[in-house]
């Protein structure tokens, strides 16, 4: 089977526990830019992000096995909190690794959905490793949030969603992590066989995908602090989204701190959305790119909104004009 039946199958699959997100036109953006924008509103998602996508499209593929004993993940919040959401509504246990850097309404909100939360002293990949350790240990499932073929599928769903809602996109923009995403997305779409060009965007403070893309390999690439805490982190190891990623993204963009905080307060004055920083890396690359696509229609994924208040407020004081 191929990545895109199993998108086919996913965006089958996963109704109607996933809904189908609304893609809106921005008046500011488009005005601001001199391009027709759209923005995919995975925001807007139960947990607040694209993640329940492949969280729950992986889940719906467990065996019976594996549905009794329970999965183990690590996440940093938007995964893990798709997992928990999944685990819900398929009888299924989980666990989810967290990082001490989590923030503590991600891990609140975990929990509140009947998780198990195991804090590990460290660093995400620190927690990615006790994960996958423990997972081995105990005989369960380890739900990757990009280096599995099923959750890639579950998030290629939306690239379905953007053409049966909108054939005629010229080019659409992705923040950048894992790879997942973009690589679920960008497959649909030329499966599909629509010309729309697939662009990635990673904030110049964590450019892990990136580097291994420029590389040919997957290489390791210290990252700094950025507002898309979200998308920050290493490539894993053997990653099957690398591959995916490498035939798919038709173009690179990075953006700065200063963009990132710009294109989140534009989105808030222009939609009166609350978006974390990864979505608003996607609608800085769509600002940074638009000479290029000027008097052409163009989308911005949103891909969530878990960000603290008091962060939320600090970057619309930033970002002041």
């Amino acid at each position: 089977m191929t990545l895109f039946d199993r998108i086919v199958d996913a965006h089958r699959g996963i109704r109607p526990d996933v809904p189908v997100t609304m893609l809106v036109q921005s008046t500011l953006l488009s005005r601001e830019s001199g391009c027709d924008v759209w923005l995919k509103a995975e925001h807007l998602m139960p947990t607040g992000s694209f993640k329940v996508r492949g969280s729950a499209n992986k889940l719906r593929m467990l065996g019976a096995a594996a549905r009794q004993s329970g999965v183990i993940t690590a996440s940093t919040g938007n995964h893990g909190l798709g997992v928990a959401r999944a685990g819900v509504l398929a009888g299924v246990g989980v666990t989810v690794y967290v990082p001490t850097t989590a923030t503590k309404s991600k891990m609140a909100a975990i929990e509140s959905l009947g998780a198990e939360l195991v804090v590990v002293d460290g660093s995400l990949l620190d927690s990615e490793k006790e994960a996958r350790r423990q997972s081995e240990l105990q005989g369960k499932p380890y739900v990757a949030p990009s280096n599995d073929l099923d959750t890639i599928a579950g998030q290629g769903t939306l690239g379905v969603e953007l053409v049966e809602q909108a054939p005629d996109l010229d080019a659409v923009f992705m923040s950048v992590g894992g790879g997942g995403l973009i690589g679920g997305v960008g497959t649909a779409l030329k499966a599909l066989g629509f010309a729309t060009r697939v662009v990635g965007v990673w904030p110049k403070a964590s450019t892990s995908m990136l580097d291994s893309l420029n590389a040919g390999r997957i290489v390791e690439t210290p990252a700094r602090e950025t507002l898309s805490e979200s998308s920050a982190g290493a490539v894993e190891p053997g990653s099957t989204a690398f591959a995916v990623c490498q035939e798919v993204i038709d173009e690179t963009v990075t953006v700065s701190e200063e963009e990132i905080a710009h294109a989140m307060r534009m989105v808030a004055e222009g939609e009166r959305w609350i978006i974390e920083g990864s979505a608003g890396v996607a609608v800085a690359g769509m600002l940074q790119s638009a000479a290029q696509y000027r008097g052409k229609k163009v989308a911005a994924v949103l891909c969530g909104r878990n960000i603290e208040l008091e962060t939320f407020l600090a970057v619309l004081e930033r970002a002041q004009p």
